[in-house]
């Protein structure tokens, strides 16, 4: 994995992926703004595929990176708020128990909103 400071501008906007952490393949909606540009090296598990967006570096069609219970990821605004399934899903990993369903519907409205705002 290295990042470094990317050549021209800073890339910005409403970005989407598609990931998959062990329940199946899932959008994640944020927005991103990084001058950064990653790339993840032999062994390295990207975190999604981009949909939407620039994702790590602008080039390869992959955001963030992951290994074992951990991302690291350039989506914000509010990431967690906007994917409720993902902050369900880490909290699953993290204590390794399976959780209840709960009523997510204003979630669910925020998370369409953020894909709409991406353009899926």
């Amino acid at each position: 994995l290295e990042t470094v400071r990317g050549e021209g501008e800073r890339l910005i906007g409403n970005c989407a992926i598609e990931a998959d952490l062990g329940t199946g393949p899932r959008v994640i909606a944020g927005f991103e703004n990084h001058g950064g540009r990653t790339f993840l090296g032999a062994g390295a598990e990207p975190l999604g595929r981009v949909i939407r967006g620039h994702g790590n570096n602008g080039d390869d069609g992959t955001e963030g990176v992951r290994r074992r219970n951990v991302i690291g990821t350039y989506l914000h605004g509010p990431l967690l708020p906007k994917n409720v399934w993902l902050a369900d899903r880490l909290i699953e990993l993290a204590l390794g128990v399976e959780l209840g369903p709960l009523d997510d519907a204003m979630e669910d409205a925020a998370h369409a909103s953020a894909r709409r705002a991406a353009g899926v």
